[in-house]
């Protein structure tokens, strides 16, 4: 697969350029395809970079530029939005037919008379509709919404067919705080216009760059999505081809929430008169969504750990695994099924492994001393030496004195089993190596998907620097892995270092 990519150092490889039009013949080597595209430095329009679109037309290669209303009456309710989504489709597939060469998807005409389908919604059912009945080829696709404000919005709609797109009630917001001066004086309206797009531009970038895109084109209309907690039948139908393992709600429910919201909006609920409701999707909030991690969990934690507490902990545990919080995990919905309970024959007790050989498979997450403590990479070597797992040094090395063997000859308890060798090489030694009972060769970051495993700066101390084999104060990075491991050839050279040693 893609190994990640890092969108800062691999800058030349990468590209928000898009097209918006219908796509020219691939086959065509003599290039008598008339069909021409526009081109787009980037895919975020402002509302004057859409106007443009919308009345552009030239006499020879003709752009034709068709608006269509993605909003249908509020009186319909819920059950009118299977109708209006058809309705949608139709007449985007009129348009090509008529000769329009790019489709806006507007919300714009959003009321209190008027309700929005959501934009992903919209757009994946005319992307699909469109490729169903061949002509997906022949136009190009903008979104006009006030949907998108974040940089998932903008890459689900990309993913679903999205060549360009206009936030412009995210514009409308920047501009009114710069307006109440809620934004810095010396940054004038155009700038803060101009620096959103550049923020969403690298959120992008870097959405791309952990499946190993580098350009927007690639990405548009590219599917790189699973689905989680939606009918096969609604993805089938309006996402076609995207993986969906966990059912749950169709378009019934999601109509349902959208008329919720909408009646929120354009009601008289005093609560949300002069603001919005916050939600609380990334933040706990009172008025919010349900978090595992409520304010009250995390400080009995803190509690049970700085007090050394078992009765604290498992006050802890009993909040965590208590029938609300396992209800907000998918691994907390599923039921153990006994064995009478499905026919099964029960499994014998001397064929199950007992739990003191279960845990010997037990491997930690592969975390640096630098990027944690001394005292928290110890410690989880501690209890893998104690159980018969396997902690990981991660690629930033070991103090020497943890692995040496005790004055008696025994095994250091502080010894990580396994040892990382990854691109930037930090720490890794002939001593370092051969205590180990296992190598591991890192070719892609993994929590961090082509930043590598950075450590700035302040963090390398003395210490760090001796452990890693570098200066104090300078920051250090993994390379991406086209810098060092970058073919089978460099793979197999490594393997064999390794082995030699």
């Amino acid at each position: 697969t893609n190994p990640p990519i890092d969108p800062i150092r691999e800058e030349l490889v990468m590209s928000l350029v898009s097209f918006i039009g219908p796509r020219p013949n691939i086959f065509d080597l003599v290039g008598n395809s008339r069909r021409k595209r526009l081109e787009v430095r980037q895919p975020i329009l402002t509302n004057g970079d859409l106007e443009k679109i919308r009345s552009i037309g030239h006499t020879e290669d003709r752009f034709d530029t068709k608006t269509i209303d993605i909003t249908y009456a509020s009186n319909e309710g819920a059950a009118g939005m299977q109708g209006a989504i058809d309705r949608l489709c139709e007449r985007a597939e009129a348009a090509v037919a008529g000769g329009y060469n790019i489709i806006i998807l507007s919300d714009r005409q959003l009321g209190p008379d008027r309700i929005a389908i959501p934009a992903l919604l919209a757009t994946a059912a005319v992307h699909h509709h469109l490729i169903r009945k061949g002509l997906r080829t022949s136009v190009g696709l903008v979104v006009e919404s006030g949907e998108p404000r974040e940089v998932h919005h903008f890459c689900c709609l990309a993913g679903y067919g999205a060549e360009a797109i206009n936030p412009y009630l995210a514009f409308d917001t920047l501009l009114d705080m710069h307006k109440r001066g809620e934004l810095p004086a010396e940054v004038d309206a155009n700038e803060v216009v101009s620096r959103y797009i550049k923020s969403i531009g690298k959120g992008i970038l870097k959405v791309m760059s952990k499946m190993g895109i580098s350009t927007y084109q690639s990405y548009c209309g590219a599917q790189i999505f699973d689905a989680i907690g939606l009918k096969t039948d609604f993805v089938q139908k309006y996402f076609t081809g995207t993986a969906t393992l966990i059912e749950g709600v169709g378009l019934e429910e999601i109509a349902a929430e959208t008329v919720s919201r909408h009646a929120d909006g354009f009601g008289n609920d005093p609560v949300l008169r002069n603001s919005l409701e916050v939600g609380g999707e990334y933040m706990f909030r009172m008025r919010g969504e349900a978090h595992i991690w409520s304010p009250d969990a995390v400080a009995t934690l803190q509690h049970a750990v700085r007090q050394g507490s078992w009765q604290t902990f498992k006050d802890y545990s009993a909040q965590i695994d208590s029938e609300t919080a396992r209800a907000q995990s998918i691994r907390g919905l599923f039921k153990i099924r006994l064995a009478e309970e499905t026919g099964r024959k029960k499994v014998a007790l001397d064929e199950v492994m007992s739990a003191a050989d279960i845990v010997k498979r037990f491997s930690t997450g592969a975390m640096s001393f630098g990027s944690i403590s001394r005292e928290a990479h110890t410690t989880l070597a501690r209890a893998m030496n104690a159980i018969g797992g396997k902690s990981n040094t991660g690629e930033g090395g070991e103090e020497s004195d943890r692995y040496l063997p005790l004055p008696d000859g025994g095994k250091n308890p502080e010894r990580s089993a396994i040892k990382q060798v990854a691109s930037g090489r930090f720490g890794v030694t002939a001593e370092y190596l051969v205590n180990s009972d296992v190598m591991q060769i890192k070719v892609a970051q993994g929590a961090k998907p082509g930043e590598g495993g950075q450590l700035p700066g302040h963090k390398v101390d003395a210490t760090i620097a001796k452990v890693r084999h570098s200066t104090p104060g300078v920051g250090l990075i993994s390379p991406p892995p086209h810098h060092d491991i970058y073919s089978i050839e460099d793979l197999a050279q490594l393997i064999y270092d390794l082995k030699n040693v």
